[in-house]
């Protein structure tokens, strides 16, 4: 590998990584408009608060809360969003594989990272945790732009970027292809 060839290889990268994150921005705007939207039509329709109980977790004394049925919806449609946009701009390629062998990865990538997301969420919202986000600041009610919830989203989405970016370049855009066409694929 000569320095010109590493040199481009690396720049193609940084775009690549650039682009992710622009549509990775829109995705953010699509995961907060649907967790705001699911949190109000909890509120308002079905009456519930976004940290109350939703349903229990199977053999354990634990309760899977709104705010993470919110947040899986809000992964669902940002997950799909990234990825349209993803494969057709920042990943884009002749020898792509077919639409569903390189969502399936796309999703597993994501659904990884998003039960990370879900773990972060709870150290988060759960006032025993050290990483609380507390009431000095953040607030359960209005203003919306103080809610711990969207704080939390906020901050669990931009902590499992990097990761995704990764793990999509590697696997997703690039081994995926590979193996689809039966070469070495530049992603």
């Amino acid at each position: 590998m000569t320095i010109t060839s590493a040199f481009a290889r690396h720049r193609r990268s940084v775009r690549q990584f650039v682009q992710f994150g622009i549509i990775g921005g829109g995705g953010v705007v699509v995961n907060m408009l649907v967790v705001a939207l699911c949190a109000q039509v909890g509120t308002h329709l079905a009456r519930v608060h976004d940290y109350d109980p939703a349903f229990p977790i199977p053999g354990t004394s634990f309760n899977v809360r709104y705010y993470l049925v919110y947040a899986f919806v809000a992964f669902i449609g940002a997950n799909v969003f990234n990825f349209v946009l993803n494969r057709h701009w920042t990943f884009r390629s002749d020898q792509r594989a077919p639409f569903h062998k390189e969502f399936l990865p796309f999703l597993l990538v994501g659904a990884v990272a998003q039960l990370v997301g879900f773990g972060i969420l709870v150290a988060l919202r759960n006032p025993a945790s050290p990483v609380y986000l507390s009431s000095d600041f953040f607030v359960d009610t209005v203003p919306f732009w103080r809610r711990r919830l969207y704080w939390a989203q906020m901050i669990q989405v931009v902590l499992v970027m990097p990761v995704n970016f990764v793990v999509n370049k590697l696997w997703t855009f690039r081994a995926v292809r590979r193996r689809h066409h039966g070469h070495n694929v530049v992603s």
